[in-house]
């Protein structure tokens, strides 16, 4: 027999069904931040390798914002030129930019150690780890904010490969091969080739051919694989040196505007935040793809000699490091900063070099012969 229901059995159920039918409604509109749309110029040329990468950080944050938070990309050149994206962002001329310290290092040479500095033994990813969790990212905020006085909010995304020491006329098989060369780079990376005996001139890239039709210059370092291609490089050089510890261990930058990113909902602020840690992922990922493929390219189809830069270079380099160093530790800011990156690679890199597997072994097992070296 079936049991009554009574009237406070059926209001308490009736109330339970409403509830739940409220929360089902509710579930797909969980975020109740305003739609917002931020303007962020790059220092990257519109059809950059770096503008595809910029991209990606951007499809990211949009699609986590649910459409909630649209991010109008724009390449160098679109608003500011790019070396001034820092300042056009201080002042909200721009809400954001992507970039690198590198460009604005001349203000304080601290912000080397963010994409320009010494090697101590750790890599890229390592240092990349150190920006997150070994104190890093609390010195760059007291550098921009506090020493520079700047209206900004950074984050960090994609440790890049190593930059190659670049192309020359010839095959350079030792560090005395390279005094009196006339070689092109840039920032910091300038006085490390100078303690070296190179003749150094910072040309930027548009710059590079004509000086090596007029004869300023015999060789330049560029940046990768790709972007190197793309420039040109193979049509005058056929001798690529990779391998080298000028600069070694860079980042892209993403800044923002304080004022704009404090006035944002938490929960965009969180997503532009850790959009960069999944950019990062997606950005190397990315860089794997192109810069192996471009090599090969290079190699196959260019007829370039690809070199693994040589011992006593690598040892020069370190050197004349030691004594930029020296120079630079003055300043006690910077002696800040390099000693807490210091610090970390020393047990950092530790692990990583006691316990990783040797890949050359490995590589050399299934491919034997192709390595240069």
């Amino acid at each position: 027999m079936k049991k009554p229901t009574s009237r406070r059995g059926f209001l308490t159920g009736a109330a339970g069904v409403a509830a739940g039918g409220a929360a089902a409604v509710a579930l797909p509109n969980v975020s109740r931040a305003q739609t917002a749309t931020l303007k962020l110029q790059t220092s990257w040329g519109a059809t950059s390798t770096f503008q595809d990468l910029a991209r990606q950080y951007v499809e990211r944050v949009e699609a986590m914002a649910g459409g909630r938070l649209k991010i109008d990309l724009l390449p160098s050149g679109a608003v500011v030129k790019a070396f001034q994206v820092q300042e056009a962002c201080h002042k909200g001329v721009l809400d954001a930019a992507h970039t690198v310290t590198s460009l604005w290092y001349a203000k304080n040479r601290a912000a080397a150690l963010f994409g320009l500095g010494p090697v101590f033994g750790a890599n890229a990813s390592q240092i990349l780890a150190w920006i997150h969790y070994g104190g890093g990212k609390e010195l760059y905020q007291e550098l921009v904010q506090g020493v520079l006085k700047l209206n900004l909010v950074g984050f960090f995304c994609m440790p890049m490969p190593a930059q190659p020491l670049g192309w020359f006329k010839f095959h350079i098989e030792n560090a005395d091969q390279l005094q009196g060369l006339s070689y092109r780079t840039v920032g910091l990376a300038a006085a490390i080739m100078q303690g070296m005996g190179l003749k150094v001139s910072q040309l930027r890239g548009s710059e590079i051919m004509p000086a090596l039709e007029r004869g300023d210059i015999d060789a330049f370092e560029f940046n990768n694989p790709t972007v190197d291609r793309r420039f040109g490089a193979q049509d005058v050089s056929k001798h690529y040196h990779l391998g080298s510890y000028h600069q070694a261990a860079e980042f892209f930058e993403i800044i923002f505007n304080k004022d704009r990113f404090d006035g944002l909902p938490k929960e965009h602020q969180a997503i532009l935040e850790y959009a960069a840690e999944a950019a990062s992922t997606a950005n190397y990922g990315r860089a794997m793809d192109l810069y192996s493929t471009d090599l090969r390219k290079l190699i196959d189809e260019h007829g370039v000699n690809v070199y693994r830069t040589a011992q006593s270079i690598l040892e020069a380099q370190l050197d004349s490091w030691d004594k930029v160093l020296e120079r630079l530790n003055q300043d006690p800011f910077f002696k800040k900063v390099a000693d807490s990156q210091k610090s970390w690679a020393e047990r950092v890199a530790f692990y990583d070099i006691v316990n990783a597997a040797d890949h050359k072994l490995a590589y050399d097992h299934h491919f034997p012969g192709k390595l240069p070296f």
